[in-house]
């Protein structure tokens, strides 16, 4: 999918290094009245989580908002994307070429969106490292931030309540 915002320019440190960055949460609180739902959307907590992720973001200017094909992750970067002026760009998180996502989102600042095993899993692949287990699957607040800098990769996890 195309992007509606302006041209993006990298970002590049004084020596022409390029810096990009990437934001992984997992998917908020899911309506689990029908356990036999395999694509159900936000429950409330959730929708008010989403709106609560966008103003977390509200000053990073994102290039790019990845998601899973499944409402609630689809929902849970809506709030974001509509802040940014960007079209959430679908991901299947077992087909994910690490290499080709990061050269094409190099020295961009980019939201990705999974699930309690996906998001973990795709910062790993980043960190090329088993650095991050799986989430708890009560837990929906899980930021993980990579900065890729060259052949330098931080990453970092916060919880966000």
């Amino acid at each position: 999918m195309t992007s509606c915002k302006k041209e993006t320019t990298i970002i590049k440190t004084p020596d022409d290094k390029t810096i990009s960055t990437f934001y992984f949460i997992r998917h908020a609180e899911k309506d689990r009245t029908d356990i036999t739902n395999k694509n159900p959307k936000l429950n409330e907590k959730g929708l008010l989580r989403a709106e609560k992720w966008s103003q977390v973001f509200k000053n990073v200017a994102f290039d790019a908002i990845y998601s899973t094909n499944y409402h609630r992750t689809k929902l849970t970067a809506a709030p974001t994307a509509k802040q940014n002026n960007l079209e959430v760009i679908i991901y299947n998180s077992n087909a994910i070429d690490i290499n080709k996502f990061l050269k094409e989102n190099a020295g961009k600042n980019v939201l990705v969106v999974g699930h309690s095993n996906s998001t973990p899993s795709f910062v790993n692949k980043i960190l090329k490292n088993k650095t991050y287990k799986q989430i708890d699957d009560n837990n929906n607040a899980n930021l993980y931030t990579v900065t890729v800098f060259n052949d330098t990769i931080i990453s970092n996890l916060l919880f966000i309540k």
